[in-house]
Order: C-alpha cells, then structure tokens, then sequence
C-alpha cells in the first residue's frame, strides 16, 4: 500500500507509534523515524524530572529492533513560543486552553512536518487513535476527512481539532483501526520495548504536572476569596429563554453567596474542578462554578447536580471558529445537527449548531457540565466525522 513512499513516523517511545511504525514498515514504506525533544524543563512534573531522556531511549532501541533510520529533533524553542506561551497568556487571562490541540496544530503536523519534509519525508505518521479517508467535492477536489478513531476508549480525534486540509493531505494514521489492546498485543509478538510501556499523562511532551506549581513559572499566586453560591441562588432567577441568553454563563458576585475560604490565585483553578480546593464541612464536594480573574474571585458550588455547573448553549467568536472540511462551512443564518464534544473523551453530545452574524452556537439537546471559556469545541457529523472546531468564548 505504501511501497516506495518515504515516510517519517513520530517516535516518542510509546506503544502506539511504535506499532504505527512497524506497520507502515511491514506494508512496504521507506520508514524512518524523529523523535521530538518538545520540553526540557522539570519545574512542576510530579515525577521531579524531564522523562523526555526515557522516552528517548526507548525510541532508540524501537526503531533499531524494527530496523529504521533514527533521528533527532529539538523543537523545545517552538513548542515554548507556540504552546507553553500561549498557556499562561490564556491563564492568566482567566480561561482555560488546551495545549494538547494546539501541540498537535503547531508542532506535530506543522513545525515537526516541516523538518520531517526536510529530511525527504512525503508524509508523517502518528500513533493517534484516529482515521483518514478521502472524497472528492463537487468541483473535483480532492478532500481530506477526519474520522473517529474505531476504538470509541481511545478515540483522539479531539485533539486533532484544529487540523487544515494541507495538515492532513500529508498525515497518516496507521493504527486508527485497531482497538488500544490489538495494538499491545502487535507490540508484543513483534517484541518491541515499548510493549508494555504504560500510557503517558499530562500536558502533550511535559507530562504530569502539579499545574499551579507549573503555571507559577510566569504567574504569580495572589490569595483571594472563594466564595459559595447556594442552590437558593436560583429559585426566583428566571431561565434564559433566548439563545443568547442560554450561552451566557450566569455572573455572580460576591453579595450572592457567602465567602467558604480562601484561594492562590482564581487564574490557577477550571470551572468543574474539586481537587485541590481544601474547603470542609460540607457533605458532597465542592466544585467551581464561575471565577472572576479581574477580582480574583472564585465561585463554587456544592454537588455534581448544581445548577451552576450546567448550561444548554455556547458561543464561539466566528474567527474562531476552524472548518476541517472548508467544503462544509456554514453561512450566516444556516443550522446543522451535530454531534459535539466540548472536552476529550466526553461521550458526543447532541446538538445544533447556529451560525449567526456575530458568532457560532451550540445548542445542546441536553444541559452541559462544565463548559469552560479557553476550551475547544469539537463537533462531527452523525456517522462520525470531525469537521470543525471552535474555541469556547466563555
């Protein structure tokens, strides 16, 4: 399928992509693989240090044992300027981004591509758990889907969110067919030395963090009060009955609740967060529901079912908005079902989207916990394909 094609493969020294590796292999490709330093910094990994060396080493003795080229790549400059940067500027401005989108945008299919392409590679491949097909427009064009990966436990379509045409014309996914134990077990006959290797956590090429230690880097920690919103709060409000009014999360100010404690700073905490807040004396868990950055003001609610934590709609800023698939973009005053997500691994959600003058909607058949400003929104067709995504505006 891939004799002759020159192919570069991230290596990270996990299982995936080292199964992908050894497929694209076994069907004929001329493979080799780059392994991405991305990070060198151990502030705020909970291990104490950088596993990027680990990782390395691993990636070494995977492609020697599959018999592939292997080089190296230091992209800690970028993935600094383009990812880690862009996290504190979206912190500290009081939302909450996802740097794993935008690692996979700006540095896997972008700065990584780039170098790969240099070294004479036609395309890249990747471990993720997702698929690529082709159809052909009505001019004749051909155009590149996203599918979900066939493995809905592993599916890292979300990730990939923020991907044009371009990005995917030249990306491969060798293993987006296969459910995560078919892999191991590929792995495992094939003896690689990432077999068993468990699964990486954390922020994309940093791993494991303890965030405000990490955040702390750039932002300073500012104590503040935590303020409790009572489920009393919204017995005489009236329920929002324009679109509009529906993605507007509620405001709340601190004569509305009664202040429960004290925090290190509201640009350190997520709406639907529990841990690491240290309030007692209540009988379910306290989670945040709102936070005002300017006034440092964090708001909590008690209880998974409080009503703080739920909304029916979102909007997104129209340049904010990305179109997978440019075919399908949507004019002012058109709506579309849809299936969306608004955080990896939520089970797709039904919805609508409304394409209005100022902005994008998402109206959901069902309330949504924890919709949080900074965060994408990612929404597919009803047979599974991803073809936008959007920013949450707040």
């Amino acid at each position: 399928m891939f004799e002759g094609r020159k192919i570069a493969v991230g290596l990270s020294g996990g299982v995936d992509s080292s199964v992908a590796a050894l497929l694209l292999k076994e069907q004929g490709a001329d493979v080799f693989a780059i392994f991405m330093q991305n990070w060198n910094d151990a502030t705020g990994t909970l291990h104490g240090d950088c596993e990027w060396e680990e990782e390395l080493s691993v990636a070494r003795m995977v492609a020697r044992k599959i018999g592939i080229p292997f080089h190296f790549v230091d992209l800690s400059g970028e993935y600094r300027k383009r990812v880690v940067d862009y996290m504190f500027r979206e912190y500290e401005a009081g939302r909450t981004p996802n740097p794993d989108v935008l690692c996979n945008s700006e540095i896997k299919f972008d700065a990584f591509l780039e170098h790969a392409r240099a070294l004479g590679a036609d395309m890249v491949a990747t471990g993720h758990y997702c698929r690529k097909a082709e159809t052909v427009d009505s001019a004749g064009n051909t155009v590149y889907r996203l599918l979900a990966g066939t493995d809905t436990n592993k599916d890292q379509s979300y990730f990939l969110c923020q991907l044009n045409q371009e990005q995917l014309s030249r990306a491969l996914f060798p293993i987006g067919h296969l459910t995560k134990p078919q892999v191991r077990e590929i792995a495992r006959k094939a003896d690689l030395p990432s077999a068993e290797k468990k699964d990486s956590q954390g922020i994309c090429f940093v791993g494991k963090v303890d965030l405000p230690v990490f955040l702390q880097q750039q932002l300073k920690a500012r104590e503040g009060d935590a303020v409790e919103i009572f489920a009393d709060f919204y017995k005489d409000k009236p329920l929002p009955d324009t679109l509009e009014a529906m993605a507007e999360p509620v405001v709340y100010s601190k004569t509305d609740g009664k202040v429960v404690g004290r925090h290190i700073g509201a640009h350190f905490y997520t709406i639907g967060q529990r841990h690491g807040l240290n309030i007692g004396g209540h009988k379910e868990p306290l989670f945040v529901i709102a936070k005002d950055a300017k006034e440092n003001i964090i708001y909590l609610g008690e209880g998974q079912s409080h009503p703080g934590l739920y909304r029916r709609a979102l909007g997104i800023a129209l340049e904010d908005v990305h179109w997978i698939r440019p075919d399908l973009a949507m004019e002012t005053g058109q709506e579309r079902e849809a299936m969306v997500r608004i955080r990896y691994r939520q089970p797709l959600q039904r919805a609508r989207l409304i394409c209005r003058e100022d902005k994008m909607y998402i109206l959901f058949d069902a309330p949504q916990r924890g919709v949080t400003a900074g965060q994408f929104a990612a929404w597919y067709t009803l047979d599974g394909e991803l073809t936008g995504s959007g920013v949450i505006e707040r």
